[in-house]
Formats: C-alpha cells, sequence, structure tokens
C-alpha cells in the first residue's frame, strides 16, 4: 500500500451497524482510515431475514472483504421450499438456488463476521445517534443524543430505510420513499411443524404467510406474513398496535394461520414495516454520503444486503484512490454504483405481487410460472436472470 492510498489521516462517522456500516468499517480499515461507527441500538442486533449472495461480483467483494470463508461457514444451508393449498398439498417447490442463491447467511450472523473484524480497529458507540450534522470547510460538526459533540471529516449514512442521517442533510422521507401497496413481517414462534431447513407459503389473494427453519432448530421457526395494503397510520414502535394489525388483516385466513397469529401474539421479536423503495437523486452532498438502504433501499427481494457490500467497497476503493479528497472520491462513488443499485431495486419491485397475489387468477398464474422456472429444463436460465443485476456493475481496479 503506499502513502497516497494511506487514509490514516481521514476521520469518517458512519451511523448504523448493522450491515452497510460494519461493511464500509471493514473496507476503510484496509487502507488505514480512522473510523467510529454510531448505532441507536443499545447493541449489535442479533437474528433478523437470512441474506443471499449471487454470483462472481458479490464473490469478489466478499474475498476482497476477507470473509468469504466465514459467511460460508456460517451460512444457513437452507434446502428448497413449497408453495401449498389451504390442506397443506404441495403446489410448487422452490429450488433452494431460487430462494437463497449461492450462499445465505442470517443478516445478524453477517454483522457479527463484520464487527468482530472490525472492533478493534473501529470505535463502536451504541445507544446513541446523530441530532445535528453541520457541513463546515474544516470536517462536519457532528452532535449526538447522548455523547459530546465531534467533528469528523466525513459522515456515512448507512441507517438503513428510515435514515436519520438522510433525514438531516437530504429532507424528510416523505420525499424518497416509494410506497409498494404491501406490508411485511417476521418474528419467530414455536416450530409446530417440525420443518428442518425448508420453508412453506400459503398465499390467499392479498395476503401470504410463511413459516421456514433457516437453522436446522427444531423448537423455532420463522413466520413471515405479506399482505397488500394502503398506507397506513401506525407508530413504528408501538409494537403492540402492530400485531394489532396483523391479527385484523389475517383473520379468518387458512392454512396454518390460527397458530401463526398465536406465534405473533407471544413473540418479542417482531419485524413490521412496509414494503418501499428509496428513491432520491443525490447520494452524496457536501462531506456527507448515503450507503446501502439510506441511499437506495428496498424493503426485501432487491438484494439489498449484496447491493451495499459492492457499494461499501467502491466507496472505500474510491477514497483510497483519491487519497481521502471527498471531492473526488463521493462523485465518483455515485456514478460507479446509482445504476446498479436501481437495477436491483427493479427486481425488489415484484416481492409484493410475489408473496400476495391480489386475485385468485394471479396466485395461479404466480404458481403456473414458478413451476415452470423451477423445472431442471429452465433452472440454468433462472439462475442467469436472477444474478444479471448483481453483476450489473463494474467494480474498478482499487489498491490493495
Amino acid at each position: 500500500m503506499t502513502k497516497t492510498h494511506d487514509l490514516g489521516h481521514l476521520s469518517v462517522l458512519i451511523s448504523g451497524a448493522s450491515v452497510a456500516g460494519p461493511a464500509l468499517a471493514l473496507n476503510l480499515a484496509r487502507y488505514g482510515a480512522r473510523v467510529t461507527v454510531v448505532e441507536k441500538a443499545p447493541a449489535l442486533r442479533a437474528g433478523g431475514f437470512a441474506v443471499d449472495f449471487r454470483g462472481h461480483v458479490h464473490r469478489t467483494v466478499l474475498t476482497a472483504m476477507g470473509i468469504w470463508d466465514d459467511v460460508h461457514a456460517h451460512q444457513t444451508r437452507m434446502g428448497p421450499q413449497s408453495v401449498v393449498a389451504a390442506d397443506g398439498t404441495p403446489r410448487v417447490d422452490l429450488p433452494a438456488e431460487m430462494m437463497s442463491g449461492d450462499v445465505e447467511i442470517f443478516r445478524g450472523d453477517l454483522a457479527r463476521i463484520m464487527y468482530e473484524r472490525t472492533k478493534d480497529s473501529a470505535e463502536y458507540v451504541f445507544g446513541d445517534s446523530v441530532t445535528a450534522l453541520t457541513d463546515t470547510p474544516r470536517g462536519v460538526e457532528v452532535a449526538f443524543e447522548r455523547g459530546a459533540p465531534r467533528r469528523f471529516d466525513l459522515v456515512v449514512g448507512a441507517d438503513g430505510l428510515h435514515s436519520n442521517t438522510r433525514r438531516l442533510v437530504f429532507g424528510d422521507e416523505s420525499r424518497y420513499l416509494r410506497f409498494l401497496d404491501h406490508y411485511v413481517a417476521g418474528f419467530s414462534l414455536p416450530n409446530h411443524l417440525g420443518l428442518n431447513r425448508t420453508g412453506l407459503l400459503y398465499s390467499e389473494p392479498g395476503r401470504c404467510v410463511g413459516l421456514n427453519n433457516y437453522d436446522g432448530d427444531p423448537e423455532r421457526a420463522g413466520a413471515l406474513l405479506v399482505f397488500r395494503s394502503g398506507r397506513l397510520a401506525y407508530d413504528r414502535r408501538d409494537v403492540a398496535a402492530q400485531k394489532r394489525i396483523l391479527t385484523e388483516r389475517f383473520a379468518g385466513m387458512g392454512w396454518e394461520t390460527p397458530a401463526v397469529l398465536e406465534g405473533l401474539a407471544e413473540t418479542d421479536d417482531l419485524y413490521f414495516d412496509a414494503i418501499a423503495q428509496i428513491h432520491i437523486d443525490r447520494l452524496t452532498r457536501g462531506r456527507v454520503a448515503l450507503l446501502g438502504d439510506a441511499g437506495y433501499g428496498a424493503t426485501m427481494g432487491g438484494m439489498g444486503t449484496g447491493v451495499a457490500i459492492v457499494a461499501a467497497h467502491v466507496l472505500a476503493g474510491e477514497l483510497a484512490l483519491a487519497g481521502g479528497d471527498h471531492r473526488v472520491a463521493l462523485p465518483a462513488y455515485e456514478s460507479r454504483i446509482r445504476d446498479f443499485a436501481k437495477g436491483c431495486q427493479k427486481i425488489s419491485g415484484n416481492a409484493g405481487p410475489f408473496f400476495a397475489p391480489a386475485t385468485e387468477r394471479r396466485i395461479r398464474n404466480r404458481d403456473r410460472m414458478y413451476r415452470l422456472l423451477g423445472s431442471r429444463m429452465l433452472a440454468g436460465f433462472f439462475k442467469r436472470m436472477t444474478e444479471k443485476a448483481a453483476t450489473a456493475v463494474d467494480l474498478g481496479k482499487y489498491p490493495v
């Protein structure tokens, strides 16, 4: 590594410690940057949905980060999943590679791997958040909810779909969040069907219930609920209200839904959000950049984790090439990532209608199409189709 690429003089604040934040911290550590990661949660978040990686670009980046073997060691090894009728009869079998990519891992496990690699080279501050950002010629003056004010050379918002950084610098979320007519929920519950690294999906018009087991735990399973809806007004911090919404929306649904709603009442790890995308004209402003879901996120189906990993690699690489000069590096990052992120976002627009088709006819058409795509004859075609967006980026050549 030449002196030009040494970022030891550069101080970077990253807001968010889910996936994009630790990924950038790990990439910046390769160049010696002084990194602080602030996370509003009191500790690293465990669990979460399973995320997958597909194609040579994802593998190249994970290998460059030095975590390809770790990801494989913690992969879910999820098997095929099935779409079922109300009586549990399989209607369509979905091959593992269709749903789980080349390698799949729980989001929490991935974050933990990257955190362990960076906890000694980066400063992690949990239980705090940014309250104000002021861009000055000398750096970004940052105020925190709990900690004392500090100045950083760069600030990166890696704080998800509902990014606080984006709100402070680019304006209210309502200007950028595009609602896609569906909501999604996920939570853990007893594994009453005895699932073992497999999953089942059941759909009625406008709603879907899924049960899965990714880790082979005989006691616990995961539930997925998706439903079609107009915009709902609710408090994102009011879990009881979210449970009421879900109970009302799924009342009277067949298959295993009554058992799932019993699990919902007891769960303490509910995730509930709109299926939505972020569309913003700029990813950078002055000394501030958006990374991952904060800049180009999709709730599900858009390979958001893969995009975040690739984008973190590119942002750190461009900073290294520019010797830390944000005036050169940030526009280069935005230019290289924008079209790639948008291409992956397009895929996510199908997530809601895939899980919860609006009519019985659309449910039958979905099953017919995926029965064909899952056949041995078209398996290779489907794999190439799903990898196309994941590999549509020029990674550039960055210093090692």
